[in-house]
């Protein structure tokens, strides 16, 4: 059997995630294996790096399938452009080693997180942003975000029904850069836990308005306690951007 290994983008914004639903044929991973069965003519199923949570958009989701057809690689990147809905697109496609999985051999994924960061929000972008009116104080939260890099236990910021074993996690680096209105943060970590990246980010909201200081975000870390971090930021403004093998 041959396996093929794909970079998707896609926009979240109609989607009820990527992990196909059985009730529901209206997720990422739905709409590309329906394509690839009709391809094919066999079931595939697609082996994501990761689940992303309804509304969020990749860069850079990476997915392996294995196939036994025979066609060629760029005939099949062309076939599911055609096929599949204009706000998911193959950008990428190759054939990789027969004991390459997109989830086990990842080594770091990188989140990206916009905030639009403005009196009034951009019509363009907003399904692509979070809207924050207030001014934020781009200093304070670098400053803060800094507490959260390297290996902690991200209790407090993992969403109550996480059900991973450990809640240790390492966060390789978050970096946060500010272009006219726009607030891209960078984070990237070797595992994130449920909703992590986006009550990080809402942490760091609050660090950036006024209502909570880096002290704060030392302490959510200390307390281990989800009830007293910040709220999740909304879906709509994280994006998969890049997975690291």
């Amino acid at each position: 059997m041959r396996n093929i290994k794909m970079t998707m983008n896609y926009d979240g914004s109609r989607y009820k995630g990527f992990q196909r639903l059985k009730d529901n044929d209206m997720t990422i991973q739905g709409k590309i294996e329906a394509v690839l069965n009709k391809m094919t003519d066999e079931e595939i199923e697609i082996i994501g790096s990761g689940r992303t949570d309804m509304g969020v958009h990749a860069y850079g989701q990476v997915a392996n399938f294995k196939t036994n057809s025979d066609m060629s690689i760029r005939k099949m990147k062309a076939y599911l452009y055609e096929y599949l809905p204009e706000d998911i697109v193959v950008s990428q496609m190759e054939e990789v080693e027969e004991r390459f999985h997109s989830r086990y051999n990842a080594k770091s994924k990188v989140y990206l997180y916009k905030i639009y960061n403005a009196e009034v929000h951009d019509p363009f972008l907003r399904k692509y942003t979070n809207h924050v009116a207030k001014k934020l104080d781009i200093d304070a939260m670098k400053d803060a975000s800094q507490y959260l890099v390297g290996e902690h236990d991200f209790t407090s910021f993992a969403a109550a029904k996480s059900k991973k074993k450990s809640n240790v996690r390492n966060i390789h680096s978050i970096e946060i850069n500010q272009k006219n209105e726009l607030i891209e943060i960078f984070v990237e970590g070797d595992g994130f836990l449920y909703n992590m990246v986006r009550i990080i980010v809402g942490a760091l909201i609050d660090v950036g308005s006024g209502r909570k200081t880096s002290q704060d975000i030392e302490d959510m870390l200390e307390q281990k306690d989800r009830s007293q971090a910040s709220d999740t930021a909304l879906a709509k403004g994280l994006h998969l951007y890049k997975v690291k093998y």
